[in-house]
């Protein structure tokens, strides 16, 4: 990705700086090597020698590092400076005066060092930091006497990247055509904005982008800026609020300033809920009033340009309900634009996308992978074709197969297989009749999916074994019969517990939790009760991260709701039993099978539920207490 940096006009007393830095460090360390002569280090008997062969000119004594500079002629007779280090020599001074040199001597004094301290240090020091001071001063002017903190604080810390090299467009983008057709507009708009302006239509300023994490509402951002060709401004929430009050405003401010220096241009605000949280009135305690700050200054800002300017604002949540009223009202955020996980085509199509650029085989079956990701988004099915492009490397493979594929679905499902994990005989069955429980009641209900795979090789999620089911299409309606066979398919595994082993375990956990949400939206949300028909008395909030609902109603209704909840349960339990005591050859003939290949297809599974089971005994466990009443409820 390339990325333009903000230009800045450095003024010229930061170049003056620079050059003074420089300078004295020339001064101070290599201009005094360079214009001081040569220095040949002898002996002192070497020095004797030139003194009495009258080749030595002149003498200098230095008392401070104990060193004797002469000078005299070289074997070519060219004058050089020699140096010897001091020996205690009497006689040295009438030597020098016989031979007739001219020879001196300097002594430190504690004036001299001082001086060489001053020159040393504090000069140097000076020159560097005056510039800086001054440099200061000006740009404290320049900001009109704001506090020297802020100094370089309030610059937003936005990416800009530089026109039609975002490095995509809307060919990377899949999945979502209908979020893609509401942003050509913008498209259009940034690239013929005459054509607009003459029928008299303005551009919304802003398009708010709304969906789950992992839907690519970031990726739609970088496309539009990409097809239109114009420089694309990208800024996280979270950059404005800082802890000194007024720095989120300042950036916005900046931002802004920017972008419409650059126009036209896109500004992408990614998570702006950050900012754009509802104002409760209690802004004036600690980080609240600087968020609110920095919210009205957006909102003014918006409010600051018109939509013929060529600045388009772009945002992203996966919170919409907590945003302010006056974001969102015409002449701000005009188009909400949803991002939704994508549907079965959507995942086949996002699926193609992220296989370009790796090996795949000439028989990979998209569609049958579509089927099997059902609900998720396109950072999960971009993660799913990675993790096959790496099981194909560990496996020495140069080109990812369908079974990588597969494999890869299981690992974004359940997570990677538990190579350590030892079961015991006795709980490796127990799993075994288990999933096949939830296989079996659900291939005798007619308002249940398909199943297409049953392990009992346990994942690092903490599951044991799992049954899968995909459903031939995408629904996006739930009907009562539906959400009944589900719940009776969850508490299959459990059902066979109790009728083959005459005991339970906690194997059930999530079966039950996900069987007690269901059974509660059908009261609270789904008005699929008896007692409560089409009352709402349930909220949900954060639909896109999670959907958490909060109960809303006296605690009477609430305990109404509890016993409705409990008997839609008991009842599909009921359901379950009857099936599974109804088919019980193909029950353990199902079990054993399961064991011994500890993974089966749906195919498999249909094959051997077609044809007629073989009466069994039991599972072979050893006679316990628990067995005995196996064998009594096999009977049964």
């Amino acid at each position: 990705m390339n990325e333009q940096p903000t230009p800045s006009k450095k003024p010229f007393i930061y170049y003056a700086m620079i050059a003074a830095v420089i300078l004295m460090l020339l001064n101070v360390f290599v201009f005094p090597m360079l214009m001081s002569p040569r220095v040949t280090q002898v002996s002192y008997d070497q020095f004797l020698e030139k003194l009495q062969a009258g080749g030595v000119k002149a003498v200098e004594l230095q008392e401070d590092n104990r060193q004797l500079f002469f000078v005299a002629a070289d074997e070519e007779g060219k004058e050089r400076v020699y140096s010897t280090g001091v020996f205690p020599d009497e006689k040295l001074s009438e030597r020098l005066t016989e031979a007739g040199v001219q020879f001196s001597a300097v002594i430190p004094q504690e004036n001299g060092s001082l001086l060489n301290f001053l020159l040393t240090w504090i000069l140097p020091t000076a020159i560097m930091v005056l510039p800086m001071v001054l440099f200061w001063r000006m740009m404290k002017k320049r900001m009109d006497g704001s506090d020297m903190m802020s100094f370089g604080m309030g610059k937003s810390n936005a990416k800009m990247y530089v026109a039609a090299q975002t490095g995509k467009t809307f060919a990377d983008v899949a999945g979502q055509d209908e979020a893609k057709e509401a942003l050509e507009e913008i498209v259009d708009f940034l690239h013929n904005p005459d054509k607009y302006r003459s029928v008299g239509a303005v551009m919304p300023k802003g398009v708010l982008l709304v969906g789950p994490p992992g839907t690519g509402k970031t990726l739609l951002a970088k496309a539009v800026a990409g097809e239109a060709g114009v420089p694309f401004f990208s800024i996280a929430g979270s950059e404005f609020v800082e802890m000194f009050v007024g720095q989120g405003a300042a950036r916005v401010r900046d931002l802004f300033k920017q972008a419409k220096e650059k126009s036209p241009c896109i500004v992408f605000i990614d998570e702006i809920d950050t900012i754009g949280k509802k104002r409760d009135g209690g802004g004036f305690v600690g980080g609240n009033d600087e968020r609110e700050q920095t919210l009205n200054q957006l909102l003014s800002e918006m409010d600051g340009f018109d939509g013929s300017s060529g600045v388009v604002i772009l945002a992203a949540t996966n919170r919409p309900e907590t945003l302010d009223k006056a974001l969102l009202r015409p002449g701000r955020f005009d188009r909400r634009v949803p991002v939704e996980l994508p549907d079965l085509a959507g995942r086949e199509a996002i699926l193609r996308v992220h296989a370009k650029d790796v090996m795949m085989d000439d028989n990979i079956d998209f569609k049958a992978v579509a089927r099997a990701t059902s609900g998720a988004s396109g950072a999960e099915l971009a993660n799913l074709i990675n993790e096959a492009a790496l099981r194909a490397v560990k496996c020495g493979r140069r080109m990812v197969t369908q079974t990588d594929l597969t494999e890869s679905v299981d690992v974004v499902v359940a997570g990677y297989q538990r190579k350590n994990a030892v079961l015991t005989p006795r709980e490796k069955e127990i799993v075994a009749y288990h999933e096949i429980g939830h296989a079996l009641v659900a291939a005798k209900q007619s308002h249940s999916a398909p199943v297409t795979k049953i392990t009992i090789v346990p994942r690092t999620s903490g599951a044991l074994g799992y049954t899968m089911q995909t459903p031939e299409s995408d629904t996006v309606l739930l009907s009562k019969e539906e959400a009944l066979a589900k719940i009776a398919t969850l508490t299959g595994g459990r059902s066979a517990e109790e009728i083959i082993f005459g005991s339970v375990t906690s194997g059930a956990s999530n079966d039950i939790e996900q069987a007690t949400k269901l059974a509660r939206s059908m009261v609270t949300r789904l008005g699929m009760s008896k007692s409560f028909d089409m009352t709402a008395l349930e909220t949900v909030t954060n639909q896109y991260l999670g959907g958490d609902a909060t109960l809303a109603c006296s605690a009477e209704t609430a305990a109404a709701v509890d016993r409705e909840v409990v008997e839609i349960i008991r009842a599909a339990h009921e359901k379950a039993l009857d099936i599974l005591k109804s088919d019980m050859p193909h029950l353990h003939a199902l079990a054993k099978y399961l064991l011994e290949k500890e993974t089966i297809t749906g195919e498999e599974f249909m094959d051997i539920l077609k044809k007629p089971a073989p009466e069994s005994t039991g599972p072979a466990v050893e006679e316990t207490p628990s067995a005995a009443g196996v064998a009594a409820a096999s009977k049964n």
